[in-house]
């Protein structure tokens, strides 16, 4: 399976905090069956994103920990205007091993009514945005319209494996399958943290997808289309499933 958003690399955001953490979640990682991780670390107000030190954080965890899982670069990219501005200018800087696939996050506070605007002009810098966990964003759950419209525009979109697990409670579940449901999701990742909590383990989310869904769609979700992320490639997209036309989808189905 590949991976393409995790905080793995130690001292650098609210992920691992040492070295020794960083190698156990790789470790854990490799035990479920991961051959390849990016490495996420967050670009916003808080966390400032340096790419050299970015690139020895991942030689120095590379070389602790073995060949595998492949680590690589990326970027947890928040839509801040000093970010936007920066990526138009250097559009490989925050893109998954510096190619063409930028994953996003939104603020828990604010979803700007320019965001269509906003990617528009990333694609025609050559960056493809990824929305990350939308099904955790509560200003999301209410807009998944507006998300499925950016998606008809050239997003894609990224859920939290736990979140298929009931790890971010009922609502999280609940929107991550509506998600599913209506072919809205294009890569499931681990978003992992630390080794308790917020893991790299991925394969129970697969196993429950092949179950709940189909293997064929766990395979795309889990490696196909996430392989294609790292290697900057197309990837081949299932057209959104219509609306029921006497239900709104977004709403909860418990």
């Amino acid at each position: 399976m590949v991976d393409i958003h995790s905080h793995i690399l130690s001292g650098l955001d609210d992920g691992a905090a040492t070295l020794e953490d960083s190698i156990a979640m790789l470790r854990l990682a490799a035990e479920s069956g991961t051959t390849d991780i990016v490495a996420t670390p967050h670009a916003n107000t808080e966390f400032s994103f340096d790419p050299g030190l970015i690139g020895q954080k991942i030689a120095e965890l590379q070389d602790a920990a073995g060949p595998l899982p492949r680590i690589h670069r990326g970027c947890d990219f928040h839509l801040t205007l000093e970010n936007i501005q920066d990526a138009l200018a250097h559009p490989p800087k925050y893109a998954i091993n510096h190619l063409c696939y930028l994953l996003v996050e939104f603020s828990d506070l604010l979803i700007p009514r320019t965001t269509q605007e906003i990617f528009d002009r990333l694609q025609g810098a050559g960056l493809t945005p990824i929305v990350t966990h939308p099904e955790r964003n509560a200003l999301l759950h209410t807009r998944l319209d507006q998300l499925q419209s950016w998606v008809e525009n050239g997003a894609l979109v990224q859920v939290t494996a736990g979140s298929l697990l009931g790890v971010f409670g009922r609502t999280a579940k609940s929107i991550a399958t509506q998600l599913m449901n209506r072919n809205l999701v294009h890569f499931i990742a681990s978003d992992a943290h630390d080794t308790r909590h917020r893991t790299p383990v991925l394969r129970d989310a697969y196993e429950y997808v092949e179950k709940a869904w189909n293997p064929s769609l766990a395979k795309l979700l889990f490696i196909t289309a996430p392989q294609a992320v790292i290697v900057g490639e197309e990837i081949k997209l299932l057209d959104p499933a219509p609306v029921p036309a006497n239900k709104k989808w977004y709403r909860f189905g418990f």
